[in-house]
């Protein structure tokens, strides 16, 4: 009887499944990525919305590349919030999100650029020499490049490739944000009340993370000395800007920030949000203390 010889069939791999942005590294759905997912797609469908609606008229391209810009800064500073916050509200899962705010913010950047390419008629050529010749263009598509690279590089796979390489490489953003924001001082021209607010915020994410790196502990009073540091940082680029682009005073732009009847100036919020921050520490130092308080007074009225 003839044996017949079976060949081995060959084996199947299975595709790689697609990992959904609100599902955490188990697969479970992670609520607070989901929340988070759903919040960068509001300003994304607020500006298709705005600009549907003719809000934006008379130039709705300008009016969204500016808004596009405006949100990559705001979601790149949120993104630089996260491990400030995940210390001092001890709220690990906070890491959750900040791969996605770092990608949403490539995202709205991206989409800024392509919109500016709308604006030259898709003339690459203009585009290019326009990039060139201006200064703040230049220092933007610098940033643009750089957080594509970061963006390109957030994979958990890339994170394996590049392993010890990869923190310092995405430490970039320390450098990338500045460019960011010098290009939206630039870009803003008279009004920079946004651009010294977003700059101010910086300085008190870089601020935190250098307490870190020098062994300050994220303590109620440390962290309100930085409140206070970020708040005059904020007021001194202010006055510097105004002082080196206009010409005015430095002393009466310093002193606009002690008068309240006009606006509140950048310095303060900054300030506000720092000292709230310090609030927050004192809050779970409170709350971490209150065990200990407890059993020491049942011992005492047990003796």
């Amino acid at each position: 009887m003839d044996q017949r010889t079976r060949s081995p069939r060959p084996s199947r791999t299975r595709p790689p499944r697609l990992k959904l942005p609100w599902l955490d590294r188990a697969g479970r759905l992670s609520w607070l990525k989901l929340l988070t997912f759903l919040l960068v797609l509001v300003p994304g469908l607020w500006i298709a919305f705005s600009w549907w609606m003719g809000w934006y008229q008379p130039k709705p391209v300008t009016e969204a590349i500016h808004q596009t810009g405006l949100w990559t800064v705001r979601l790149i500073l949120a993104s630089l919030a996260v491990t400030p916050l995940r210390r001092i509200g001890n709220w690990p899962q906070l890491i959750l999100i900040r791969r996605m705010l770092g990608v949403a913010a490539f995202t709205y950047i991206a989409l800024h650029f392509s919109l500016y390419c709308l604006d030259q008629q898709f003339d690459l050529g203009r585009v290019a020499s326009e990039i060139a010749l201006r200064i703040y263009l230049t220092i933007g598509f610098v940033a643009l490049l750089g957080l594509a690279v970061l963006a390109a590089t957030s994979t958990d796979a890339m994170v394996k490739r590049l392993g010890r390489r990869w923190q310092p490489l995405h430490r970039l953003i320390y450098a990338i944000t500045p460019l960011m924001l010098v290009h939206f001082f630039l870009q803003s021209k008279i009004d920079v009340t946004e651009a010294v607010l977003m700059a101010g915020m910086f300085v008190l994410a870089f601020g935190y993370r250098l307490m870190h790196r020098l062994g300050i502990p994220l303590k109620p009073l440390p962290m309100v000395g930085m409140a206070l540091v970020g708040g005059l940082a904020t007021a001194l680029i202010e006055t510097g800007w105004y002082a080196t682009t206009t010409g005015a005073p430095w002393r009466l732009v310093l002193a606009a920030n002690l008068d309240f009847d006009v606006a509140i100036r950048p310095a303060w919020w900054v300030c506000a949000a720092g000292l709230g921050l310090a609030a927050v520490a004192a809050l779970r130092l409170r709350k971490t203390s209150l065990p200990s308080g407890r059993t020491g007074r049942v011992a005492m009225e047990a003796g």
